[in-house]
């Protein structure tokens, strides 16, 4: 069982369908569990229905305004819904400053515009997370005696501190997020080196070898946790009890 901190369950509201799935696949494959609507009737039925911990939502819906939706949710918010305190992050085209008022008046508690950076739209998501006390998908990651510490920074096995570089650190928690699933090289090198070098998966085999030799081989007869799936990629596999 994976004891990290739950990931964040978060609505994705976009009547454009092909940034509402891309949007809801990249939001996934960072940890987070994701559904999705495409207009502001299907928003407020999710919402009711999967309470979700946060809410990305666009402005010009086709049925009725993102900021009616929030208005509207704040206004059952009485029901015990706690739609009241349901964080709510504006992604839209409408980047007038008049625009981005109406949104926080409304009740967003943030507003980010078309185009964005997936990267500085996770940070934010995250951000709102941690003020409102929502789950960051940032915990402590464990597998058998193997733990990570993501906000102390820190590797223990078997209870002894682990010394990692940062690219170390964070190839190791891509692993351990996506404990006992195989994942590709390329997927590793998108996500800890975002092809910084230039697509070149040599970078990947010689990561996971010196992740190993620290983890697995500098753990005196300790159970090996990270295994090459030949014409694949890597997983680490969580020891069975």
């Amino acid at each position: 069982m994976n004891t990290a901190t739950p990931e964040a369950s978060l609505l994705v509201v976009d009547d454009e369908p092909n940034i509402r799935e891309l949007l809801s696949a990249s939001l996934r494959f960072v940890g987070f569990r994701v559904t999705s609507a495409a207009n502001g009737a299907d928003a407020l039925e999710a919402v009711a229905k999967e309470r979700p911990d946060l809410v990305v939502l666009d402005v010009m819906l086709p049925d009725i305004s993102g900021f009616a939706v929030v208005r509207r949710l704040r206004e059952v918010a009485g029901n015990g819904s706690g739609a009241d305190h349901l964080p709510v992050l504006f992604l839209t085209a409408k980047d007038g400053v008049g625009d981005k008022i109406s949104g926080l008046t409304a009740g967003g508690d943030d507003y980010v515009t078309k185009p964005f950076s997936l990267e500085e739209l996770i940070a934010r998501i995250r951000a709102i997370l941690r003020r409102t006390g929502g789950p960051t998908g940032e915990g402590r990651l464990v597998a058998g005696d193997l733990e990570l510490d993501p906000v102390g920074h820190q590797v223990l096995r078997g209870g002894r501190p682990v010394s990692l570089s940062p690219t170390e650190f964070k190839l190791l928690a891509y692993l351990m997020t996506h404990a006992d699933r195989v994942v590709s090289k390329m997927q590793i090198l998108e996500h800890v080196w975002a092809y910084d070098f230039g697509g070149d998966l040599s970078i990947v085999e010689s990561y996971i070898s010196y992740v190993r030799r620290k983890v697995d081989s500098g753990a005196d007869g300790a159970t090996k946790l990270i295994h090459t799936v030949r014409g694949i990629g890597y997983v680490l596999r969580r020891p069975q009890t």
